[in-house]
């Protein structure tokens, strides 16, 4: 990887992307980690950047990275030749890790990030990318229902409105069935305070995310959203420090405790 990448050339929710891939590569980098990324890391240092604007780095993200790995990984062992939608999928680098060179793989996101894409990752001739907003339902067409779609929302339902997200999820419960859908969420406490102005660090606030979801209000969907069978909890991989302890992780499932962390949510459509 020979380019060198100015990433102020991405803003707003877009400039996000190189928060999460900082994330990434520094949880890739250590030699116990949960998430092997290389490709992460040499995004990373290709990426010209003051990543330091976002603060300290977070275990948040590769933890969610790994948790998505592996139910996509899980929906193709029984759906061998499904399609992979990847709605805002940024700077990730799943289709790498997953180790599955074979898959459809359908990338959407906006034209600038699909440009640093471009400039710095392989070129797959099984990705197909979309230049697109997710909320624009032309990539909808792009693919063969009857072989299976996976439909990963890593990171980007937080930045739509709430009708937004339900109207997406009720059109891919009813273009999809029988695939899957897996989003994470923010608790609503977190995303009042984004609409107020969360500032990271004195160098950055954190974009408006204006929808929250409880977990509990994630276990409703399957009640509340035409075509939408099942909706379960996806527990990430135990991680460093603290959080690599089972009396941790058990508190944070305890029902006062749940519905005010982040959360990521399966969804399966019915078929």
């Amino acid at each position: 990887m020979n380019a060198r990448i100015d990433g102020e050339r991405l803003a707003g929710v877009s400039a996000t992307t190189l928060w999460t891939l900082r994330n990434r590569a520094v949880e890739a980098m250590r030699p116990d980690t949960v998430l092997d990324d290389p490709l992460a890391v040499e995004l990373y240092e290709a990426i010209s950047y003051d990543y330091d604007r976002f603060g300290k780095p977070s275990q948040s993200h590769p933890l969610r990275a790994a948790a998505i790995d592996r139910a996509i990984t899980e929906y193709l062992a029984t759906h061998p030749q499904a399609t992979v939608i990847a709605l805002g999928e940024g700077l990730q680098t799943t289709y790498w890790r997953l180790g599955r060179p074979d898959v459809a793989w359908l990338s959407v996101d906006l034209a600038p990030v699909h440009d640093v894409r471009a400039a710095l990752l392989p070129d797959e001739p099984r990705i197909t990318a979309l230049p697109t907003s997710a909320l624009d339902r032309s990539w909808l067409d792009r693919v063969e229902p009857e072989r299976g779609v996976i439909v990963s929302a890593e990171g980007l339902f937080m930045y739509f409105e709430r009708a937004e997200v339900m109207s997406l999820i009720t059109d891919c419960a009813r273009r999809f069935p029988g695939g899957q859908l897996i989003f994470d969420a923010i608790p609503p406490w977190l995303s009042a305070r984004t609409t107020k102005g969360l500032r990271l660090t004195d160098r950055y606030t954190a974009p408006p995310m204006p929808f929250g979801l409880s977990m509990s209000e994630a276990a409703r969907l399957s009640r509340e959203v035409p075509g939408v069978a099942t909706a379960r909890e996806v527990p990430v991989p135990p991680g460093h420090g603290l959080w690599k302890y089972s009396a941790i992780r058990r508190f944070a499932d305890l029902p006062v405790v749940r519905d005010r962390r982040p959360s990521l949510t399966l969804l399966t459509f019915a078929g």
